[in-house]
């Protein structure tokens, strides 16, 4: 029984994360977030 709640915590905060994810995505925060990844990638290299 111990067993089976020791491997139910980490199957729940892996499922918290997707569930976090897919609600960002759902919000547009993907465009968001490579929009931002863009200019620190170009600032980095000089360009921007």
């Amino acid at each position: 029984m111990i067993k089976r709640k020791e491997a139910a915590l980490p199957l729940l905060l892996v499922l918290l994360g997707i569930a976090c994810m897919l609600a960002g995505v759902y919000r547009g925060e993907l465009k968001i977030l490579f929009a931002k990844a863009v200019n620190i990638c170009l600032e980095c290299i000089g360009i921007g």
